[in-house]
């Protein structure tokens, strides 16, 4: 049976990461995703190890699941083209920012005269109405201006990134969202709609879930910031033979954990007596965690604790993910024969459906390898594109 998306094509005009990865994993989910790229071609093609020009490692994380087409919306014939394949689809999605959308002629009132029922997404670095609206945004740019770079001084001693694109990818999660929610409010009324995605409020409200804390209130009851993961002894502890992370959070995890240690006076320390009291005492918690961590290897701590409640874990590197058991079990690593790139490894769709089950429809396409065929679904004649191609309004893989 066909993914629970099939039957709905989305216009990707998004470049680098935010918006391809979204339109990947709708694509996944069994939409018909067309990618939308100008005659250079998006610039992940060029980042990372790659066994041919425009088929980097950055690209094939962010675009399979999709077709591409060659649009220079520069030229009339590119964005009459665009507009025309806009007549049929359901969604049209991009990351110009508003100015230059408005240059190109792309705004949302431009499609809405074509095509009442289309959902119409613009992702930007912050919300169109804001004085930064104007302003180009890249994840490290929204990483520090979110609060999420300065909690990191808590234990490098100074604001640092998170060595992963985490304002981009929590982005691209609320894109997912924000067009299935449209897509679903349109079922319902029958007409689209505009819809912005903004990468500064969406990791601020991210940020925020938890650090909002004691400001939550008016007048504030404590300052911002939950105090149990803005402390430097949040980390994994050193055991005998490496690293293991140790989190009995719940006052039943903090008994059985005692009673398995043999300290089940810890259990009735009034330091830690409850989640709340621990909280009080977060230091004290974290230090006497590590005091037990070290008395076992992470062999003993598995052992130990894999029959009981207790959240507990390994310390993986990059290179464990690719033999964890639990992804290995699950079939979670995919290996597939490129077409053009030979074998590639790629992770799995992660949700699971009994029904619609999603899959990998396409593997990444090569730049404008699906130009003449999304032109001519969409009415052109060989003449017409001939015409195209020579003037370089959409050009062929």
């Amino acid at each position: 049976m066909a993914g629970p998306l099939a039957g709905v094509r989305i216009l990707d005009c998004t470049t680098v990461v935010l918006g391809p990865w979204a339109a990947q994993q709708l694509g996944d989910l069994g939409a018909d995703v067309i990618k939308i790229e100008p005659p250079e071609g998006d610039t992940t093609r060029q980042l990372g190890p790659a066994r041919h020009p425009g088929m980097a490692a950055f690209y094939l994380g962010c675009n399979r699941s999709k077709r591409s087409i060659v649009l220079d919306l520069k030229q009339e014939a590119g964005r009459n083209a665009l507009f025309k394949l806009a007549e049929t689809a359901d969604v049209l999605m991009h990351n110009y920012r508003p100015e230059p959308a408005r240059r190109l002629g792309v705004e949302y009132e431009a499609f809405e005269k074509i095509n009442p029922r289309l959902v119409y997404l613009a992702t930007y670095g912050y919300r169109s109405a804001g004085p930064m609206g104007p302003k180009a945004a890249y994840d490290d740019i929204i990483q520090a201006g979110s609060g999420l770079a300065s909690l990191q001084a808590v234990v490098a001693g100074q604001p640092r990134f998170l060595p992963t694109i985490v304002a981009d990818k929590t982005s691209s999660n609320g894109v997912v969202s924000a067009l299935l929610a449209a897509l679903y409010a349109r079922e319902k009324t029958g007409h689209g709609q505009s819809v912005e995605v903004p990468m500064y409020e969406t990791l601020v409200s991210f940020v925020m879930v938890e650090h909002l804390y004691g400001e939550s209130f008016r007048p504030s009851l404590e300052s911002a910031g939950y105090k149990r993961v803005l402390n430097k002894e949040r980390r994994p502890y050193p055991s005998k033979d490496g690293y293991f992370a140790l989190l009995p959070y719940t006052d039943g995890h903090w008994k059985e954990f005692c009673t398995l240690v043999g300290r089940e006076d810890l259990a009735k320390d009034p330091r830690f007596t409850s989640l709340a009291n621990r909280l009080k005492n977060v230091e004290a918690y974290y230090a006497t965690l590590a005091e037990i961590c070290v008395t076992r290897t992470n062999a003993e701590w598995v052992e130990l604790l894999k029959k009981s409640n207790v959240p507990h874990g390994p310390v993986n590197t990059l290179e464990d993910l690719f033999v964890d058991p639990q992804l290995q079990a699950t079939g979670f690593w995919k290996e597939v024969e490129h077409p053009s790139e030979g074998r590639l490894r790629m992770p799995d769709i992660p949700p699971r459906f009994s029904k619609t089950k999603p899959e990998i429809t396409r593997l990444q396409p090569r730049l404008g390898e699906h130009s003449v065929e999304v032109l001519r679904e969409a009415g052109y004649s060989s003449a017409e594109i001939d015409a195209m191609l020579k003037s370089g309004a959409t050009k062929a893989a």
